[in-house]
């Protein structure tokens, strides 16, 4: 069974701190597959919905920020990762917000430095990709978790800004790794670049870079066939 989900990281910087990511930890709802875990915010798809308006209504419903022009950083699959269900993710970064944080229902949301967020309870698989947020480069990984522990993940990346040396290349990176890779793994970690928009980032698919169409601000790429919104602010 496929299941469609978001997951923001909504981030800020301050000042002699330097980055924070919002977390929500969860420990307030019961039979909460995601029990006492930290984790970013967001949610399953409603009917109709594109990933991005996802990921706005449910960073809304959990948080009360309103984010705006949340960036799209990567895409994760989970087959099986409970019982039949394949879980896809559309993951997002935002750094532009407005609101006062609520009393979330889903678990407590507190803001955490990002030298601290993997000392964090996180699912193991977090460890790995989190890292992968402050790079120039798109991922589309898989990760394979067997009765809610970690065994293995294989990941593409795709280079952000340079579409044309993408184009050129044969084929993109690809690793995969085990669960050896968790211990001892010490991933560089760079400064969070806001997104801007420029003309381009509607002119090709934010998913596979293939072509789109353009109607009444909705752009459909023929290629994969995702939709979104058109981003011009």
């Amino acid at each position: 069974m496929l299941k469609l989900a978001t997951l923001v990281y909504v981030k800020q910087l301050v000042e002699g701190s330097g980055g924070q990511t919002l977390m929500l930890h969860r420990i307030k709802r019961a039979n909460d597959m995601h029990q006492g875990k930290w984790n970013g915010l967001g949610g399953k798809f409603e009917p109709g919905e594109t990933p991005e308006a996802c990921a706005i209504r449910e960073v809304y419903e959990e948080s009360g920020l309103t984010i705006r022009r949340p960036a799209l950083r990567g895409l994760l699959t989970f087959p099986a990762f409970r019982g039949d269900e394949d879980w896809y993710a559309f993951v997002f970064i935002a750094t532009a917000f407005s609101g006062e944080l609520i009393d979330s229902a889903e678990g407590v949301l507190q803001w955490i430095d990002d030298a601290d967020l993997l000392g964090l309870p996180l699912w193991e698989g977090d460890r790995i990709f989190l890292p992968w947020l402050d790079q120039e480069r798109f991922f589309s990984a898989s990760f394979v978790y067997v009765e809610g522990r970690y065994r293995s993940h294989e990941v593409v990346f795709y280079p952000l800004d340079d579409r044309a040396a993408a184009e050129a290349q044969p084929a993109p990176a690809m690793a995969r790794h085990g669960e050896a890779a968790i211990a001892g793994q010490q991933a560089e970690r760079h400064p969070v670049h806001a997104w801007r928009y420029t003309p381009d980032d509607d002119a090709y698919c934010w998913l596979c870079g293939g072509a789109v169409v353009k109607h009444n601000c909705k752009i459909t790429c023929t290629v994969c066939g995702f939709r979104r919104d058109c981003s011009d602010p």
